[in-house]
């Protein structure tokens, strides 16, 4: 695990974004996957100003987001599906045939899950973008007692929904999501985790130092043989 301490977020997301960016430049047609939430929005804005100075495209780039909302409508402003066309899929020249989500409308959940796990093994992601929740969460991978495997509905936590309600000013939010499991997310080439704030350094250090444990799902990236960790002061405080 490569760890990279930055002095901010914004600084952060000019180093993740540029990577990024090389990384389209070098192959055109790569598979990402994607996060949601603020740790990822600088390094997603950093991409579309690539593109918009004619610095990289993404028409043939390939992308599956880790985890959506369960019942709430796909053009909500706070469905996963409204946040990556907001943030950097309106801005850049990527096909909608392209982006992949998890439907959190499916009729049978279970089904819809498969068919995204076998869609994701088809693909093979090149670079998975994560961000860690303040209990070690990634994707919606929250505490357990095991390790996922592939992509399941999962209850969240009174801790994530603290976390995220804040965006919910209108309706309620969702107590359950879909979500990448962990053995799909470990499949990835490459993963690069973002994390800031002070909020995040408990969760920081037990992914970094602690014991593998699905009580902390991101510590089993200490198992992945290519993973890079950009954290800004606050996030590696205690490291």
């Amino acid at each position: 695990m490569k760890i990279t301490v930055m002095k901010n977020a914004h600084e952060i997301g000019k180093s993740v974004g540029k990577l990024f960016v090389d990384a389209i430049n070098a192959k055109p047609d790569i598979t990402l996957g994607l996060a949601t939430g603020a740790s990822p929005i600088p390094t997603y804005k950093y991409i579309y100003r690539e593109y918009q100075k004619g610095k990289v495209s993404l028409k043939d780039v390939k992308t599956y987001n880790l985890d959506e909302y369960v019942n709430l409508p796909k053009q909500d402003k706070n469905s996963y599906y409204s946040f990556m066309h907001t943030e950097l899929f309106d801005h850049t020249d990527i096909k909608e045939k392209n982006v992949h989500f998890l439907n959190g409308n499916a009729r049978d959940s279970a089904r819809e899950c498969k068919k995204y796990d076998e869609m994701l093994e088809k693909a093979q992601v090149d670079i998975q973008l994560l961000g860690v929740g303040r209990n070690g969460h990634i994707g919606f991978n929250e505490p357990s007692i095991c390790f996922s495997k592939g992509a399941f509905k999962v209850n969240l936590t009174q801790s994530t929904i603290n976390a995220n309600s804040k965006y919910f000013d209108e309706n309620p939010m969702p107590t359950q999501a879909l979500t990448m499991g962990v053995g799909s997310i470990m499949k990835a080439k490459k993963i690069v985790l973002i994390a800031t704030g002070i909020e995040k350094a408990d969760a920081v250090t037990a992914m970094v130092n602690g014991d593998v444990t699905p009580v902390c799902p991101a510590s089993i990236l200490q198992f992945h043989h290519d993973v890079e960790v950009y954290l800004d002061e606050a996030a590696a405080s205690l490291l």
